[in-house]
């Protein structure tokens, strides 16, 4: 901890000494090629007709500028893992955003205010967050991919999203031409969803704040499978890094920590999204189906559930993409699968549900130049 600051606390009470901390950032590696399959988990897509990497907020909003100046089409690029790029490839620009960067400003009143840089990779700003005993981001170890990407799809895991811990976002508008930094509340945030990701391309993100409590025990777990990897009750809290390291397990057990050596992890994640049906259409589920109503007066259901009901168990397929041996939620490259081997597949997993249970799944990937 460097800088000592000391602010005025309200009328009565004691001041309140601000701290920022330091963190050293990973430099971003230069690509090897304009092939996208090396740029993006799944490893599938074709070349981009031209590739930027934009190591600063400046050189970020300037390509985008550029390219949209004369209508260059433009694809945003970060860890590549919530993506599915067509065999074609792009013809556009693909901007690889690295920028990097975080800045935290820590007081025993008001917890840690964290700004992140969106290229910065997100699993090492969880795993700096639980070293430094700020609580809140734990359950989202493992994640693959940038932190900008992290708003857009409100992106969660074991009973937690980043829309708890948000405080701002800041973006650049490609609308309007300049910045707009939005409150955690103006974000539109949902089940996989945000204002983002409903205004396709038009909100870049520059970078993201985070307000996060300060202490050696986790968020109360929401999430009985990970309440019992780390032997508490649901809603009991458990050492912080107990918890990364159970959810690490987890994650790594279903093949959701990516691993060069292992092609259960050559995907995007979570290929579809779990249902939010009517209480009409959820009442005609079998009865054994999960439903977890929901404040807005829907019902969830688990994909993963009714893809293996419908027919298709881990590892189903017998190409170059298959189901994953450890998890059926998410679609493989088995080392030589293009984007339309996968694509193939998921629209025969997708048919079965359908014709099964009358529910369609959504793709949780972005799908560029192809479509389900």
């Amino acid at each position: 901890m460097t800088g000592p600051n000391l602010i005025d606390g309200p009328s009565g009470a004691e001041t309140c000494e601000v701290v920022s901390s330091t963190y050293e950032s990973a430099p971003a590696p230069e690509p090897a090629s304009t092939r996208l399959a090396d740029l993006t988990t799944l490893r599938v897509g074709g070349p981009a007709r031209r590739l930027v990497v934009a190591r600063t907020t400046d050189e970020l909003v300037g390509t985008v500028r550029e390219a949209d100046s004369r209508g260059e089409p433009v694809l945003l690029l970060g860890g590549g893992s919530n993506v599915v790029v067509s065999d074609e490839g792009f013809d556009g620009v693909v901007v690889l955003v690295a920028t990097r960067g975080l800045d935290a400003e820590v007081s025993d009143c008001a917890g840690a205010f964290v700004r992140i840089a969106a290229g910065e990779p997100w699993d090492r700003v969880v795993a700096h967050t639980v070293g430094q005993e700020w609580i809140g981001l734990e359950t989202l170890s493992g994640i693959p991919g940038a932190t900008g990407a992290t708003p857009i799809q409100n992106v969660g895991a074991y009973g937690a999203d980043v829309s708890q811990t948000i405080a701002r976002v800041r973006t650049w508008d490609r609308t309007s031409g300049g910045q707009a930094t939005f409150a955690a509340s103006d974000c539109g945030f949902g089940y996989r969803s945000s204002r983002f990701k409903e205004e396709p391309g038009r909100h870049i993100v520059l970078d993201v704040s985070f307000q996060l409590e300060l202490g050696p025990l986790s968020a109360p777990i929401r999430y009985a499978e990970l309440a019992a990897a780390v032997g508490v009750e649901v809603g009991q809290r458990a050492p912080l890094g107990s918890v990364r390291d159970a959810v690490l397990a987890l994650r790594r057990s279903k093949g959701m920590v990516l691993d060069p050596k292992d092609h259960d992890t050559w995907s995007a994640g979570s290929f579809f999204t779990n249902p939010l049906l009517s209480g009409e259409a959820s009442a005609g589920l079998p009865d054994g189906a999960p439903r977890y109503a929901q404040p807005d007066g829907t019902v969830k259901t688990s994909a993963a559930w009714l893809i293996e009901h419908a027919g298709f168990g881990k590892g189903y397929g017998s190409g170059p993409a298959t189901l994953s041996g450890k998890h059926t939620l998410a679609l493989t490259n088995r080392g030589s699968a293009t984007a339309t081997d996968l694509l193939n597949l998921a629209r025969t997993v997708r048919e079965g549900v359908r014709e099964r249970f009358g529910v369609t799944l959504e793709p949780e990937p972005v799908l560029v130049g192809c479509d389900l």
